[in-house]
């Protein structure tokens, strides 16, 4: 399921910047998580009604307003950087994840998570940065996306915790809605009202990629699946989806593969490997190595 996420997400960088062509972005994200809540609502009031009591407050407002502040940041960041370096700077959550868990559950990271967290962290670089694409100097975008990604850090480790104690499509309802009356808000005061350009048909579909696929169904996934996966580790899967990204620019937008989005792959599959393998079998993976090369050398 979170590889699901991560491929429905990595998807979306190029279509939002379709979308916010003609739609602002807290327009965009409140139509998006508004109307995750009414099919979600549709689909599961069974489940979610008799959940809605005073114990769902704290998970809901914790969520849901880190949710809020990690899309405003990025997109705001993504109308003024390419999605490449977006990907890339918002990937820095799989490093800070293990380190915002330690901070909320006080459950210490293991060197393995960090490790894994690094090397996926190079691995989409490789991909996501063109030559050329990254300098020292840091833009307001840039800048934007790196607290993203810290904000986003803590969204998954309060998803983590409370997806194991409240059903995971409650926690993602309660996530969405009040996060979607945040971005109304926002969009409201701060914001150009709607216009005929939203109904452009490219528009309309690249909206729809986002509302159904990578906010509905990506989301629900996400939740449900950390209520089974540490967020350490959840958030090094999920760095993936800056490799849909680019293997969806490749199969649809004729961008050419080359040899550092090839490594880039490999490293970012090793850090997954490293993140969800037990760490007695990657201890003993790297002994039998050790024992190999040994026995090369007396020979």
């Amino acid at each position: 399921m979170l590889l699901c996420c991560a491929a429905l997400w990595g998807g979306s960088y190029l279509v939002s910047k379709i979308t916010m062509t003609a739609i602002s972005p807290q327009w965009m994200m409140g139509m998006r998580t508004g109307g995750a809540c009414l099919i979600m609502l549709a689909l599961f009031h069974k489940r979610i009604i008799p959940a809605l009591n005073r114990s769902i407050l704290l998970p809901a407002l914790l969520t849901g307003v880190s949710y809020w502040a990690t899309m405003v940041l990025q997109t705001k960041g993504l109308l003024t950087i390419d999605p490449g370096r977006s990907a890339f700077l918002t990937a820095v959550y799989c490093v800070l994840t293990p380190f915002a868990s330690w901070f909320v559950s006080k459950s210490r990271p293991h060197n393995i998570n960090v490790i894994a967290g690094v090397i996926c962290l190079a691995g989409v670089g490789l991909v996501a940065l063109k030559p050329g694409g990254f300098s020292l100097s840091l833009s307001k975008g840039d800048w934007l996306t790196i607290g993203c990604a810290v904000v986003f850090s803590f969204n998954l480790t309060y998803l983590g915790v409370y997806s194991k104690k409240f059903s995971a499509i409650t926690v993602t309802f309660v996530e969405m809605a009040v996060s979607a009356v945040l971005f109304f808000i926002g969009a409201i005061f701060t914001e150009p009202a709607p216009n005929a350009t939203w109904l452009e048909p490219k528009i309309v579909v690249s909206f729809l990629y986002l509302f159904i696929g990578a906010t509905t169904l990506a989301q629900l996934m996400q939740n449900i699946g950390l209520a089974h996966v540490s967020a350490s580790s959840a958030s090094v899967v999920m760095c993936t989806e800056s490799l849909f990204s680019e293997l969806f620019s490749i199969l649809f937008w004729g961008s050419t593969l080359t040899f550092s989005t090839l490594a880039g792959f490999a490293l970012i599959f090793l850090a997954v490997l490293m993140s969800i393998v037990r760490r007695s079998v990657i201890v003993d993976l790297f002994r039998r190595v050790e024992d190999w090369v040994h026995d090369l050398r007396k020979k």
